[in-house]
């Protein structure tokens, strides 16, 4: 079954809703690195749940390496940037109704535990719980023609996309909102120089972000595109640090000091110990790419507790910023549209993954549009 849109919907685009299929298309993984596009059973949903067609859905690292190195039992649907419209709603749901363009977080919050009082949303029970499926065991279903959401996340956890954007833009509201996250912790100030390391899609999330709050911003890659792209966003000086020297340049535009702020959007072997060499002594580093339990570190202790450097660490979404995080990509408030590179009907995801998993000197985000099965 394949439902048709247009290749690249435009940004005022709201598809009429139609009747709801009895099964629908989607990309299951079945295990041992293995995802096939197949047809299942469209899901039911219950009270206070809804139904959402998907129109688009950001391709993650996260659900990449689960994928690829099998970290949860299948059978599952992967996928958790959504957006698309309301197709059903379930008794009692009052805020959202058919028609409606929106948004979905897959976790949200308890609100009840000790993490939540202390404001470590991504720690908390409740918030592991997955709460959109695509069918099968909950793994946020984005990579399949509809979603369910489940009650507490339709209370707290979707927002509603404005007239104007396209859903892949809105799309990206979810990792937007984990990189602004991370920002807050760092508390960048204006005239503060921050060093962003990778320019990939979070790596310039990052870039813009620290450009608004007034900092100056060095970012560094290894391609050249990227590098280009990150000037777009605001960044003051761009480098390859495969040829030059990022700390000698930080030192010479800081009266010999170094970074302010690191943020660490890319994981390799050094980068850390290379951040701590690019910072002053007082700095706040990031380690956001740092997901790997197999991947260490090893610091000079004196860099930290003499050097008063603060390694932070930041992980998830969180609910108290997510109207923000929304609006910045709602009122234009960040260029989010330049970091959409690829777009990839369903038939297509294995191209999807591979190409987010090495990307060209081209690719920069990539999207899935579930309602394009074919084309």
């Amino acid at each position: 079954m394949t439902v048709a849109v247009s290749e690249k919907p435009g940004p005022a685009d709201a598809p009429v809703c139609a009747s709801v299929p009895p099964v629908m298309q989607a990309a299951v993984y079945r295990g041992g690195g293995e995802v096939v596009v197949e047809q299942i059973p469209t899901p039911e949903i219950g009270p206070g749940e809804v139904l959402i067609r998907v129109e688009a859905c950001g391709v993650c690292h996260t659900d990449l390496k689960k994928v690829e190195y099998d970290l949860l039992p299948p059978p599952r649907v992967y996928g958790h940037e959504t957006a698309g419209v309301v197709v059903r709603t379930g008794a009692g749901v009052t805020k959202y109704q058919e028609g409606d363009r929106v948004i979905v977080f897959h976790h949200i919050p308890c609100g009840n535990c000790f993490y939540c009082s202390h404001k470590l949303y991504a720690q908390c029970p409740g918030y592991k719980k997955v709460g959109v499926t695509a069918g099968f065991e909950p793994a946020g279903g984005g990579f399949a023609q509809y979603v369910r959401v489940m009650d507490w996340i339709v209370e707290r956890g979707m927002e509603k996309i404005p007239e104007g954007v396209s859903f892949e833009e809105a799309s990206l509201v979810e990792p937007l909102n984990t990189c602004l996250k991370a920002v807050n912790q760092c508390d960048p100030q204006p005239g503060d120089t921050v060093l962003v390391m990778g320019q990939g899609p979070i790596g310039l999330m990052f870039t813009m972000l620290a450009v608004q709050r007034g900092a100056r911003v060095v970012a560094t890659d290894a391609i050249d595109r990227r590098l280009a792209l990150s000037r777009q966003c605001g960044a003051e000086i761009v480098l390859d640090p495969r040829n030059a020297d990022v700390a000698a340049v930080l030192r010479s535009m800081t009266n010999e000091r170094g970074a302010d702020i690191v943020l660490i959007a890319v994981s390799a072997k050094g980068i850390v110990e290379e951040a701590v060499r690019c910072s002053r002594p007082g700095a706040r580093i990031m380690l956001f790419a740092q997901t790997s339990d197999k991947e260490r570190i090893e610091l000079s202790g004196a860099s930290i507790c003499v050097g008063e450097r603060s390694l932070l660490g930041s992980y998830s979404a969180s609910v108290d910023i997510q109207r923000e995080g929304a609006d910045l990509i709602f009122q234009r408030k960040v260029p989010i549209h330049l970091l959409i590179s690829h777009r990839f009907p369903l038939a297509r995801i294995k191209d999807a993954f591979h190409l987010a998993l090495h990307p060209s000197f081209e690719s920069l985000k990539v999207v899935v549009q579930p309602q394009r099965c074919t084309q």
